[in-house]
């Protein structure tokens, strides 16, 4: 049979496909912008030690021109020569980290910068700056300065609009502090050229590595969205009847299994819709023909077809079809209150060993027919139970029914009960035929019917066995069944002598 094309459903795998792609650009994304704020944070580590080295340097140069000197505490008016070298200095090295470098008094007065040198190099006038000599670095500021702790993003205490990178280390003199050295750089000196060449660097790897994740992404959503789509074609096709209808198993993941469980699922459906036509078969034939003998039997005494000396043995066997399609009916009705929910256990204490007794006696004429030989009556003793006695006759009846049928002409019946503390057991084995080992597990199934070409009988529904299993089980009881071919067949169980 060709396998029916599936129509690509393309929700789920868009859904599918939109979900992953959005998680892997939000991952690309939050993974640029923590990258970006850690080299920032590394960019400014970085420039702030610069600068702190630059400043500390240009500490160590002044301390050291004083001590030479040994004149005084002062810094730009006791040397020009002096003076100059310090610009010159700060001069070059601002240049080289593109900073700006400047010399406060204790009393955050800017006293030295390197605009006070001209292009000629020489000093203006009064040593004074016209950009710098407008800064005056607040107290607060000066304290941490001056014990050298002073090394952060600040605009200065509002010198500067905007936060710069500062850092200032100390001059100190003769063990006293005396002045000041700041470092300032605004932060977006170089932070700007150097993100730019990160974020190409990063975003030509990221690119790549998204188109890689997007076409893995597609394939793998292809192949997790294949299996759902064939299970919903299955449904369809399970929905209309056709069971043929199989999901291809690859791999070993949960899908996998899903997809197997489907199967197994289809595989039962198939069973059981097969029991169940089976079933209908059955019983329709089972109710026709009985009824249609009934009918022709009665129309027949009636019109007087069937002279007086007759009627009485067609009337037996109008009674012997209205009993069997009586044991139908109640058969169907129980299996509706089983399946319901609905089938009640009224308890009472009988003896199990009478019940057997009494339900043989139903079976007399047919054991003397067939010449059966019933054994192990002669040893049964009583044995009382607390169960319905009513389902537990049923249960017996199905049992012998099934044996007397199932028993060749002179074969045997061997049945025993006996009970222990807890619970009774009754075992009946006929011989003949025997069951196939693959049938065993199959006996007690609603529908199932032995191979009707080694079977004794072919009017049954299917329903005895199935009805005595959940009868045991409804009273908390067990019930197995061994089988020899060619030799026997024995059905055992027991249920608790208490509920």
């Amino acid at each position: 049979m060709a396998k029916p094309k599936i129509k690509k459903n393309t929700k789920l795998f868009r859904k599918y496909l939109f979900v992953i792609t959005s998680v892997i650009l939000m991952s690309v994304i939050f993974l640029c912008s923590t990258y970006l704020f850690l080299a920032a944070r590394h960019w400014n580590k970085e420039q702030l030690a610069t600068l702190q080295h630059n400043s500390d340097l240009i500490a160590y140069n002044i301390q050291q021109m004083l001590e030479r000197s040994d004149e005084d505490y002062s810094v730009n008016e006791s040397d020009p020569h002096r003076l100059i070298m310090i610009c010159n200095t700060m001069r070059t090295m601002s240049a080289a980290i593109e900073a700006d470098m400047f010399i406060t008094d204790m009393d955050g007065q800017v006293i030295v910068c390197n605009e006070m040198l001209n292009e000629k190099f020489i000093v203006s006038d009064h040593y004074h700056c016209p950009i710098h000599g407008r800064y005056k670095v607040n107290k607060d500021i000066m304290e941490k300065a001056a014990k050298g702790n002073y090394n952060e993003r600040s605009n200065l205490g509002g010198i500067f609009l905007d936060n710069q990178l500062t850092t200032a280390s100390p001059v100190i003199f003769k063990g006293k502090t005396i002045a000041v050295v700041f470092a300032t750089e605004p932060i977006t000196t170089n932070w700007y050229s150097y993100a730019k060449r990160l974020l190409e660097v990063f975003f030509t790897a990221a690119i790549l590595a998204l188109i890689v994740s997007f076409i893995t992404v597609y394939i793998l959503s292809v192949r997790l969205t294949r299996p759902l789509r064939q299970m919903s074609t299955a449904v369809k096709h399970y929905a209309e009847g056709d069971f043929s209808y199989k999901v291809d198993v690859k791999g070993r993941d949960e899908l996998t299994e899903l997809a197997q469980a489907f199967n197994t699922m289809a595989m039962s459906l198939s069973a059981q819709e097969s029991s169940r036509r089976s079933f209908v078969a059955n019983v329709s034939h089972e109710l026709k023909t009985p009824m249609t003998s009934i009918g022709g039997f009665i129309d027949g005494i009636l019109d007087g077809t069937i002279p007086p000396e007759n009627q009485s043995h067609y009337l037996h066997i109008v009674s012997d079809e209205v009993k069997r399609l009586s044991r139908l009916v109640t058969s169907m009705l129980n299996l509706s209150k089983i399946e319901a929910g609905e089938m009640q256990i009224n308890h009472k204490s009988f003896d199990m060993s009478a019940c057997i007794f009494k339900t043989l006696l139903n079976f007399e004429k047919k054991i003397n027919d067939k010449n059966i030989e019933i054994v192990g009556l002669d040893t049964m003793q009583s044995a009382f139970v607390n169960a319905d006695e009513d389902m537990i006759q049923q249960v017996v009846y199905n049992l012998i029914d099934n044996a007397v049928k199932f028993t060749p002409q002179g074969g045997y019946i061997f049945i025993k009960d006996y009970r222990d503390n807890e619970k009774t057991f009754v075992s009946i084995r006929n011989s003949g035929d025997g069951i196939e080992r693959d049938e065993l597990n199959k006996v007690f199934e609603r529908f199932y019917k032995v191979d009707r070409s080694r079977s004794y009988d072919v009017k049954g529904a299917g329903l005895g066995l199935f009805l005595v299993k959940s009868i045991i089980t409804l009273h908390g009881g067990e019930i197995k069944v061994e089988s020899k071919v060619g030799e026997y067949t024995e059905f055992a169980f027991w249920i608790p002598n208490q509920n």
